[in-house]
C-alpha cells in the first residue's frame, strides 16, 4: 500500500509519497480502506510550525478520515465488514470533558493520521456515518463539523431565536451557518467578498457583513441587533478579531474560542474584555460521543457539506498546495481509490 508521511517540516517537500506493508488489525482493531481525507487548517500549522502544537517528524498527516471496514480482529463487536465509518479527531476521548490521557494519540502529531491507503485502528475510535453522505462529504466531519456543533452546544445550547455570529467561510464557519439554522438561531456572518457572502446566504445566513468594508464590524453587529450584541460568537479568528467579537457580544454571552486564523496583536485590552460582561471559553473539536450526537442530527436533516474542491490520493501535495492559499470557500477534500 501507499501512504503520506511528512518527514520534515517547513515546506511541502516534506512531504513524501513511500511504500508500505499494509496493516493487520490487532484484536480489538478493524482494518479500514480510506476512501477520503480532509485538510483542516490545524495541518498548515503543523506543516509551517506556527502553531501551539508540537509534533513529531515522519508521521502520516491529517486527522480526519473516513473510510470502508474491510477486516475485523477477533474480538470486534461495533464493527463489520462493510461499514462506512469515521475515526474521531482525539481517538481516546470517549465522552466527558477533555483530559490529558483522553487528548492523547492525536492523529498527525503523536500518531500517524489518514492519508493512507489502509490503517488498522481500534474501534471504540471510531463512529458510523450517515447513510446519505458520500464519501468526500464524509471526510469533512470529524474535526470541522464536530467543533461547529459542539460551539454551538456547549457549554449551553443556543435557544431558538438566539444570535449567532460566524466568521469566514472556511469548513467549521459553514458548519456552524449550517447547524445554527437547524437549531432556529439568527445568523450573522462575516465575509470578504460578494461571492463568499452568496454563499453565506444560500447556507441560510440572516446578516452577512464584509469585514473589508467594515473592519470596525462590531459597530455593524450591534446595529443589527440594535445594540443588543450576539450571545454566541464562533471565534476563529484569534489575534486578529478577538477585541471586535469582545464588542460584538451581548452581556453574558460566549465566544467559542476555536482557532487563530486571523493575524493581529496577542494582546487583549482588559477593559473591553471587562465590560463586554462575554465568556471567552476555548473548544478543541469534541468526544467520539459529541460526534455521534452530531451525526444524529446530521442524518434526521441531510444537511449538505460544502465541499470546495476534490482532489485525488496522487494529487495530495496540490491539495495542501491549494488550501494553503486560504481561498476556498468549505473544505478541501483528498480522495482514494
Amino acid at each position: 500500500m501507499q501512504s503520506y508521511r511528512l518527514e520534515r517540516f517547513g515546506s511541502l517537500e516534506g512531504l513524501r509519497l513511500v511504500e508500505e506493508e499494509k496493516p493487520t488489525p490487532g484484536r480489538n482493531q478493524v482494518l479500514i480502506k480510506v476512501r477520503a481525507c480532509s485538510l483542516n487548517y490545524r495541518d498548515l500549522a503543523i506543516l509551517h510550525g506556527t502553531g501551539t502544537l508540537s509534533p513529531k517528524p515522519g508521521l502520516i498527516p491529517l486527522s480526519d478520515g473516513v473510510g470502508e471496514v474491510v477486516k475485523v480482529g477477533e474480538a470486534v463487536n461495533l464493527f463489520k465488514v462493510g461499514d462506512r465509518v469515521a475515526g474521531s479527531f482525539f481517538p481516546y476521548w470517549y465522552a466527558g470533558q477533555l483530559s490529558a490521557s483522553a487528548g492523547r494519540g492525536a492523529y498527525g502529531t503523536q500518531a500517524d493520521g489518514w492519508l493512507t491507503q489502509y490503517k488498522a485502528v481500534d474501534e471504540e475510535t471510531l463512529v458510523s456515518l450517515p447513510d446519505y453522505l458520500s464519501w468526500e462529504q464524509a471526510a469533512t466531519l470529524p474535526c470541522a463539523a464536530v467543533t461547529a456543533w459542539n460551539s454551538l452546544q456547549k457549554s449551553r445550547p443556543l435557544q431558538p431565536g438566539e444570535t449567532v455570529l460566524t466568521q469566514g467561510t472556511g469548513g467549521v464557519a459553514l458548519f456552524a451557518v449550517q447547524f445554527a439554522k437547524l437549531m432556529g438561531v439568527r445568523v450573522i456572518a462575516l465575509t470578504s467578498t460578494g461571492e463568499k457572502a452568496a454563499v453565506l446566504r444560500e447556507l441560510g445566513a440572516d446578516y452577512v457583513i464584509n469585514y473589508r468594508e467594515h473592519p470596525e464590524w462590531s459597530t455593524k453587529v450591534q446595529e443589527i441587533t440594535q445594540g443588543q450584541g450576539v450571545t454566541r460568537v464562533v471565534e476563529v479568528g484569534g489575534p486578529g478579531t478577538l477585541t471586535q467579537s469582545l464588542l460584538s457580544s451581548a452581556p453574558g454571552g460566549e465566544i467559542a474560542l476555536l482557532g487563530f486564523v486571523a493575524k493581529g496583536s496577542p494582546a487583549i485590552d482588559f477593559m473591553t474584555l471587562f465590560k463586554s460582561g462575554a465568556t471567552v471559553r476555548p473548544f478543541s473539536v469534541g468526544s467520539r460521543e459529541d460526534f455521534i450526537a452530531m451525526n444524529h442530527a446530521l442524518a434526521l436533516s441531510e444537511l449538505q457539506p460544502v465541499v470546495d474542491k476534490a482532489f485525488s490520493f496522487e494529487e495530495a501535495v496540490e491539495a495542501w498546495r491549494y488550501f494553503d492559499n486560504r481561498q476556498q470557500t468549505g473544505k478541501v477534500v483528498i480522495s482514494i481509490s
